[in-house]
């Protein structure tokens, strides 16, 4: 974080999120439009931010939220998350929890006081989604207009044209890539990822990688989501040669906040807890030193970089 982020702010962060008037959310949520706008046209359209790891010395990776904002408190205050060079969030924000507007306005207010150079890093969920993927149950605009009245449906359409300029992965060159939900079928190099959102929807590369998930065993079949795919170990092993990395790392699925599948090969993250997953553990990943400069399998990670509470 920059000198202007620090985590012993954190209250006033929340307390601020918890207070923030119509005017001031919907001030926040055009700053953070037109930085993510401009770190967009930077990439030039590109939905893939790339990390050299050598030039970072640590980079911390979150995964889902919903409106958990103990857990994001929590994370928070972790001074290793606080001096990372780079916060990756791995999407889904809101939603499923009763204080998912406050936990869109801490994470626009980490987003913002961050600054350029894509220091924290929020990936698209399947929960910011395009109009032709809704999710169901969708809380987040009956949240906004409780605690808003008639206003908070306008700060959620805010919200919602935000969602455009979220990239929806990340690639720590060499070493690993992140996604919301999975990896796409039919992946022949990293353009197909980076540029999945303007081949939306000839191509279902943009679905796959919001709303999917890997399996044992091999092939690929429609997910019983609704959306997205069910992807094997075949599936897995041609994106990260194609990538050239060692390990997927992604979120979308709850589990007790880590899982390893596929030998190693994905690592799932579920940073929030509590109903209506009844998950007793969540999980974010620090990602050091020495998982940087050699890629390191899920097992591994689990192990060594994985924060359980």
């Amino acid at each position: 974080m920059n000198d202007e982020m620090k985590a012993e702010e954190v209250d006033e962060w929340v307390e601020q999120a918890f207070e923030a008037h119509v005017e001031k959310f919907a001030g926040l949520i055009d700053r953070a439009k037109k930085l993510l706008n401009r770190e967009q046209r930077l990439r030039k359209g590109s939905g893939l931010v790339r990390i050299a790891p050598q030039a970072v010395r640590s980079v911390a990776v979150i995964g889902d939220l919903h409106g958990d904002m103990e857990s994001l408190v929590h994370i928070l205050r972790d001074s290793d998350v606080e001096n990372a060079d780079r916060i990756v969030f791995l999407g889904d924000y809101g939603d499923r929890g009763e204080e998912s507007v406050e936990v869109y306005y801490l994470i626009l207010t980490l987003k913002v006081l961050a600054g350029a150079e894509e220091r924290v890093i929020l990936l698209r969920g399947n929960h910011e989604g395009p109009p032709d993927m809704p999710v169901r149950p969708h809380e987040l605009p009956l949240l906004f207009t409780k605690k808003y009245g008639a206003q908070g449906r306008g700060l959620y359409e805010a919200v919602k044209e935000l969602w455009e300029f979220l990239p929806y992965a990340v690639v720590v060159t060499g070493r690993y890539v992140m996604v919301h939900g999975g990896v796409p079928t039919d992946v022949t190099s990293l353009d197909d990822i980076a540029y999945a959102r303007d081949a939306h929807p000839e191509s279902s590369a943009f679905e796959e990688l919001l709303w999917s998930d890997p399996i044992e065993g091999t092939g690929s079949f429609n997910s019983i989501r609704g959306a997205g795919r069910m992807f094997g170990e075949d599936i897995t092993d041609n994106v990260l040669r194609v990538a050239g990395v060692k390990t997927i790392i992604r979120s979308h699925e709850p589990c007790e906040g880590v899982k390893v599948q596929q030998g190693g090969k994905i690592l799932t993250l579920f940073s929030r807890k509590g109903a209506p997953y009844f998950n007793n553990r969540a999980a974010y990943l620090l990602l050091d030193g020495s998982m940087l400069r050699e890629a390191k399998d899920a097992e591994e990670l689990a192990r060594r970089g994985a924060r359980v509470w």
